[in-house]
């Protein structure tokens, strides 16, 4: 894992204690949002990349790090807790990252609120997901016949761009093997279900949709689906990502995200 200036911290909010990770201030906000099988520490190096300009943030999700979890946890509770940080830190608007089930709760936070988005980066996700309670049913049954580690180990190459960088490879294990099972369950019920077809089609912020080439958990063709659905989105293939673009090609996901940012910023 790298290190990083970003600082982890337990904020008291309306809808319970939340971990988050931030670094920098001023600006419009930009706040990451992880996926079923991670934490806020999967974007350490964007805390920190983009940090340097506006304040950054990365949330764990309800039982998630440093997260406390809530019981029946819902994608709505997801998406206000994720608001609720951005109460606690006095942010009125935000730019929300979300990859995978980050996505899905970003794409939830503007149904939400949509005065509250300044724009939305919608990473290796979906509206609707065709194989989603399949996937849904794998992943529940891993955890019961293996256990997080063992869960881990088994699809950390089907969420990376083969062949992965080692080091890669292995933080994405340690990362997901000390998830509490219980909140990955609730986490996973609340991606792998989701159909936001009609909240997707309803969103009115700038927004860009991202996914890796060779993601096999949500294609290309899923992003593809969701840029058709969003009015006016843009849509960029990371080459050489599985599922995990930030991680796998950081500086390439880091350039594609500044330059939109810059982009909705000066349209603010």
């Amino acid at each position: 894992m790298l290190p990083s200036d970003a600082a982890m911290e337990i904020l008291d909010t309306a809808i319970g204690r939340l971990g988050v990770e931030r670094q920098g201030a001023g600006g419009t906000p930009l706040l990451f949002l992880h996926g079923v099988g991670s934490d806020s520490s999967a974007w350490r190096r964007q805390v920190d990349r983009f940090g340097a300009e506006r304040l950054a943030m990365a949330l764990d999700f309800p039982g998630y790090g440093g997260s406390d979890l809530i019981p029946q946890a819902t994608r709505q509770t997801f998406a206000k807790a994720a608001l609720a940080v951005l109460d606690t830190l006095g942010a009125e608007r935000a730019h929300v990252c979300g990859l995978s089930l980050g996505g899905v709760i970003a794409i939830a936070m503007h149904a939400l609120a949509p005065g509250r988005i300044a724009s939305l980066i919608l990473a290796d996700t979906f509206a609707c997901h065709p194989e989603g309670s399949a996937i849904l049913d794998r992943s529940l049954a891993g955890v019961r016949e293996l256990g997080m580690r063992g869960l881990a180990e088994s699809r950390a190459d089907a969420l990376l761009a083969q062949p992965a960088d080692p080091a890669v490879r292995t933080e994405v294990i340690e990362t997901m093997a000390r998830i509490d099972p219980g909140a990955y369950a609730l986490a996973a019920h609340a991606v792998w279900l989701a159909d936001q077809r009609r909240e997707a089609a309803a969103i009115s912020c700038p927004t860009l949709v991202l996914c890796g080439s060779s993601d096999r958990i949500t294609p290309p063709a899923l992003s593809e689906e969701l840029k058709h659905i969003i009015p006016g989105a843009g849509l960029v293939e990371i080459a050489g990502a599985g599922h995990l673009p930030n991680l796998e090609q950081p500086a390439t996901f880091d350039r594609v995200v500044a330059a939109f940012l810059s982009e909705a910023d000066e349209k603010a």
